[in-house]
């Protein structure tokens, strides 16, 4: 794919319709939309905002698009969903996770779709595609973050229920979902591990307010679960499987997160673009020092490299590869790649760059969280070093 920081899919003609049209809502809908109500990445929104989102998004036919046609999908290849995530996050907008359903919709719920009952597909994934409910995902703990088996929360055989017993971290969409999938090891074993959905009404279950992140996100939430009784028909796949579901869904995620990354390094390239032409220094554009054009030519090739590495990997994994490795690589490059890209649009605007509440500043802020987040720079070199040596 020839190089440019607003890509053309012309080899593609369905993708470059669907990117237009994802371009003219985002420009013409969505931010104004924000605009109005003075929406920005640190804004607490409430559920019946983001309902609004998900609806008109549902209406444009983008929520839940790369699920299968009979779930009201159009069956995306991983390849041009990497496409649509990559604009979502160029285009600034601040509820651009709510437009494919990532923040509690069916880019988050999609993962049960393999592994769920058809009566539990009725009851918990169809309503989240009609954008009628939400849902998290839970594994990580304060003590259970990349070594996830050290988790302490508990599933205990009672009957037709099952009893779940501690806390939940980091559980991003929480504060507006409906269920969770949640992960807990069965009691009394020490390496068997189940996967259940959880009404989060259910007593016995309560959401509590998150860390705020870096990013100034008010997204996440803690579930305490104390004997919180599941029916056991909300057992998710089979006794024991709760980390090759949990686990299968963190690889995908770490390839997916990467468009998204790119997406938000592409508008600080184009932020500093604008802010070098615009501003004058000692008589001339900010732009005319080479210097700063060497910088901008570092960030371009940064974007290059990362988008490249991504597309591959999606197309092998569209051909039914595995691709644990490379998925490790990618979220390792293009987290690292993109933070550079963050680091020097700082540089270019100078004090203004340091300001909170500037773009730029929260980018930055944003893509310096995953270098952590989702799997930290180590533990992606531990386990690219682990598979190939």
């Amino acid at each position: 794919m020839t190089f440019t920081l607003e890509p053309s899919y012309d080899d593609n003609p369905r993708l470059q319709e669907l990117v237009e049209r994802l371009r003219t809502y985002l420009r013409d809908e969505l931010i104004p939309f924000e605009q109005e109500r003075g929406i920005t990445p640190e804004t607490k929104v409430d559920r019946p905002v983001l309902e609004q989102v998900w609806k008109r998004s549902r209406e444009l036919g983008f929520y839940g698009i790369n699920l299968p046609p009979e779930y009201g999908g159009q069956g995306l290849s991983l390849v041009e969903l990497c496409a649509l995530k990559e604009e979502l996050t160029a285009s600034g907008a601040a509820l651009s996770h709510s437009v494919l359903g990532d923040m509690g919709g069916p880019l988050r719920a999609g993962a049960i779709l393999h592994h769920a009952t058809e009566d539990q597909l009725q009851r918990y994934l169809v309503p989240v595609i009609r954008a009628e409910r939400a849902c998290c995902f839970s594994i990580t703990e304060d003590d259970a973050g990349s070594d996830v088996r050290r988790m302490t929360t508990t599933a205990t055989p009672d009957g037709d229920h099952y009893v779940l017993n501690g806390r939940k971290v980091f559980s991003s969409a929480a504060p507006f979902a409906d269920f969770a999938v949640v992960v807990a090891r069965m009691a009394g074993t020490e390496e068997s591990y189940s996967a259940f959905l959880v009404d989060l009404d259910t007593p016995g279950c309560q959401v509590l307010d998150g860390e705020i992140p870096m990013s100034g996100q008010q997204m996440e939430g803690d579930l305490l679960f104390e004997d919180c009784r599941i029916p056991a028909e909300n057992l998710l796949g089979e006794i024991g499987q709760g980390l090759r579901i949990g686990i299968g869904r963190i690889t995908l995620n770490r390839l997916l997160h990467c468009p998204s990354l790119i997406g938000a390094a592409r508008r600080a390239w184009d932020l500093s673009v604008d802010h070098s032409k615009n501003r004058v220094v000692f008589g001339r554009p900010l732009l005319a020092l080479q210097a700063i054009q060497h910088k901008l030519a570092e960030m371009a090739t940064d974007i290059y490299a990362a988008r490249s590495m991504v597309m591959a990997t999606a197309a092998r994994a569209d051909e039914g590869a595995a691709i644990g490795v490379e998925a490790n690589m990618c979220k390792l490059f293009t987290s690292e790649s993109c933070f550079r890209v963050a680091d020097q649009a700082v540089q270019i605007h100078g004090k203004a760059g340091l300001t909170h509440g500037h773009e730029v500043e929260q980018i930055f802020r944003a893509l310096r969280m995953f270098r952590i987040v989702t799997g930290t720079t180590e533990i992606h070199k531990n386990a690219i070093a682990k598979s190939l040596v």
